[in-house]
């Protein structure tokens, strides 16, 4: 207790010193600063040598004076330190559940900064100051389109989660591809008290496209202009961000500046740290008007309610047009436009203290933004060569950046304790339905798997296809885990049709599969391949799932479903198109068999015809697929008469079926509960067959089945028994769900289950 005490007491004493020391310096100052009831300037630039008043006496009673100032000022600078070490430390500190939060806004050390700062009236205070209450909502505004700035929100959205305490609001205004991208990504991520809303940017395209624009961003570069016009008109302010920010602090300190702003300051903005407004970067080098060194819009605190107000959209629309019979186009996009506008009117904006914005392109002043980690806020990638920037620091920013690009995404599905969130659908049913599962069931991880929802990255790399218009289109589908990336560059050779992968990996393995294909010569020049990122988690291989994943995004009517460890024959795209022609497969329930075939040989001249691959088979060079270990699962092919066989023919069902085989995209999905090892394909052919579609065998395809190490599912299948107990309880539960769903014609599966 006298501890306390004491602690107490020296608090209030470095709280007294901090607030009279000053004041006396001052009053002391102030009155020696006169003389015969005149003020005498401080000033080295308004001293007056040569006038008679002027004597040397004063000049050394100045320069003291002087000397005596930033001595105080130096004193201050510690007791403030001190201070705060004292509040840290201070029992309030720690205590829970308050219904506000606060912050310190320090300097940065820049002192020409700083001083500018003071000049407009935008210094940073050193007190505390009520900043953003617990539970209120925190708006973010992100322009987002294409593949790549989708990939670069998440990292930017994880940074920003990693340390944020409170409900997030973000406003996305996304093309189309972002949009189902993102829309995914957050479905399925289901982080509580973030709330998400999408704005149609093609819709906004005609608003600025009357803008040239030289930017790399091109036309989505511009739409910040019109968030005043885009938000909802409710909303009063919004912290706007580029892509390629990156978070090192909590962004409720950003939102509590806005409560700094004075006046008509209604842009928050960090000076530009570049020399590109100051026009001395090259011979007749002629940017955008702008204040001094300009600002940068990386990073931007809008006063929504007050810019409409002001009509904010006539202003900027006049200023763009005034200055494009000039310049004739933008070379950095809205950063232009804004400070064209802020050069016309400097009290619109408030200037945020420079590491609110440490902006890493080259030859930037940003190393004068900070003199500590602990200085650091908020890292801009504003240079086209993004994490290859030149700067002193860079490799420090670079493992930062790549911290939260592999960092776990599942680990921020954390609740904010003393927020009430708002109800989720989504969430209430997960929980409803796990709330029923019995956790002392010894296949109680298996029951779960069924509803785990896995954070669902949709197409991570560029894609792009458009399909044959003479609706024959096929597309290969399969999932892979990361140790079988190296099938990828073999099958696009075989295959040159469009393809859907689900890949399962975890955030750091996602990155590195994203390095190994922008490595690759072959998969680089494929843009017909989508790749759909699943998130690991739980312990098991959710193999129907990501089938599902794959399958559901194709954008041909058919589809052939395969697996990552079979090679298709060359040629087998254009065969099967001709193959549904044939078989009218538009207007009947036909599922086309691909004979399945195997070596155990990694290194295999592969068969360029069926003649030269039945000659390998009776070689011994190939097999018919599973032949020695699950001769059930393909037998029912009829490969004897495959041999001969010029024309398809039909097969019959029977129990273990599992072909691979080409449907249309409106076939049934396939069992959620198998993961890992074991009826996951049997389950949903046995479906198929349910549902009459017709099994018919192609004479002239064929697909080779590549060797590789066991997985590690079906080597827990093999070694645990419990495992296999819960994959037979699975399959009868499968069975029984099956005849209750198709009624009397169900009964064949039991009764051939039973005879096999």
């Amino acid at each position: 207790m006298l501890g306390i005490c004491r602690g107490r007491r020296k608090f209030l004493a470095a709280s007294l010193t901090v607030l009279f020391v000053p004041a006396i310096t001052w009053i002391y100052l102030f009155a020696g600063s006169f003389e015969d009831g005149k003020p005498v300037s401080l000033s080295p630039l308004e001293s007056q040598p040569h006038s008679p008043r002027y004597t040397a006496s004063s000049q050394r009673e100045r320069e003291s004076l002087e000397v005596r100032m930033r001595e105080v000022e130096e004193e201050n600078r510690v007791l403030r330190k001190q201070l705060s070490l004292a509040q840290s430390r201070s029992p309030s500190h720690h205590r829970g559940n308050h219904s506000k939060t606060y912050s310190m806004e320090e300097g940065t050390g820049d002192s020409e900064s700083l001083r500018a700062g003071i000049v407009a009236g935008n210094s940073s205070e050193c007190g505390q100051q009520p900043a953003v209450e617990k539970c209120e909502t925190i708006h973010v505004a992100i322009v987002c389109a294409g593949y790549n700035a989708s990939r670069d929100v998440v990292t930017l959205v994880k940074s920003v989660l990693f340390h944020r305490r409170n409900p997030l609001h973000f406003h996305l205004v996304a093309d189309a591809i972002a949009k189902q991208i993102l829309a995914t990504l957050f479905q399925t991520w289901m982080v509580p008290a973030v709330h998400i809303d999408f704005y149609d940017a093609d819709e906004l395209k005609s608003e600025v496209s009357w803008i040239p624009n030289k930017h790399y961003s091109g036309i989505y570069g511009l739409m910040k202009l019109v968030l005043t016009k885009t938000l909802p008109s409710n909303l009063e302010r919004v912290i706007v961000l580029d892509t390629d920010i990156t978070f090192a602090t909590d962004i409720a300190e950003l939102w509590a500046v806005f409560h700094k702003f004075k006046g008509q300051q209604v842009l928050g903005l960090v000076e530009n740290q570049s020399d590109w407004y100051l026009g001395n970067l090259w011979k007749n080098h002629r940017p955008w008007p702008a204040l001094g060194r300009g600002y940068n819009t990386g990073v931007i605190l809008l006063l929504l309610d007050k810019l409409r107000k002001m009509k904010w959209e006539q202003m900027w629309r006049l200023t763009a047009e005034r200055e494009l019979m000039s310049m004739l186009s933008t070379s950095l996009a809205d950063q232009d436009i804004f400070n064209a506008v802020i050069k016309q009117n400097p009290f619109l904006v408030y200037q945020l203290p420079c590491f609110w914005n440490v902006q890493l392109s080259d030859h930037t002043r940003s190393e004068q933004c900070y003199r500590d980690v602990s200085d650091l806020k908020v890292i801009h990638w504003n240079s086209p060569k993004k994490l290859r920037v030149k700067n002193k620091h860079v490799e420090f920013f670079r493992n930062l950046y790549l911290t939260f690009l592999e960092y776990d995404g599942n680990l921020l599905r954390r609740e904010l304790f003393g927020c009430p969130s708002e109800a989720d659908v989504n969430s209430e049913n997960l929980q409803k339905q796990l709330s029923e599962l019995d956790e002392d069931d010894l296949c109680y991880e298996f029951r779960r798997e069924r509803f785990t929802v896995h954070r669902t990255h949709l197409y991570f790399l560029h894609y792009e296809y458009e399909p044959a218009s003479d609706n024959t289109d096929v597309t290969l589908v399969a999932q892979l885990s990361m140790d079988r990336l190296q099938m990828l560059e073999a099958i696009c050779k075989h295959w040159e049709g469009p393809i859907s992968l689900a890949l399962y990996l975890s955030d750091a393995e996602a990155q590195q599969f994203l390095r190994y294909a922008q490595g690759s010569e072959v998969l680089m020049s494929r843009h017909n391949v989508g790749y759909h990122i699943v998130y690991k988690e739980g312990q098991f291989y959710p193999v129907n799932l990501l089938r599902n994943v794959a399958m559901k995004h194709i954008s041909t009517p058919y589809m052939f479903l395969s697996d990552i460890d079979f090679l298709p024959m060359y040629g087998l795209y254009e065969y099967l198109r001709k193959s549904v022609i044939q078989l009218d497969l538009a207007n009947t329930k036909k599922a086309l068999i691909v004979p399945a075939f195997e070596t155990l040989r990694y290194r295999l001249s592969f068969p360029k015809s069926k003649a030269e691959l039945l000659s390998m088979l009776d070689m011994g060079t190939l097999f018919t697929f599973r032949y020695h270990v699950w001769t059930k699962g393909h037998a029912p092919t009829n490969f004897a008469k495959w041999r001969t066989a010029t024309t398809p023919y039909r097969v019959e069902w029977e129990a273990d079926f599992e072909p691979y085989v080409v449907v249309r995209k409106d076939c049934p999905e396939y069992d959620r509960r198998f993961v890992g090892f074991g009826w996951n394909k049997v389950a949903h052919i046995m479906e198929l067959d349910a549902q009459e579609y017709e099994f018919t065998v192609l004479p002239n395809a064929y697909m080779i089945h590549m060797p590789h190490a066991p997985s590690f599912d079906i080597t827990k299948f093999r070694s645990n028994k419990q495992y296999r107990i819960c994959l037979k309880t699975l399959k009868e539960e499968f069975q029984q769900d099956m005849s209750r769903h198709y009624g009397f014609a169900a009964l064949k599966y039991l009764t051939a289950e039973n005879n096999s």
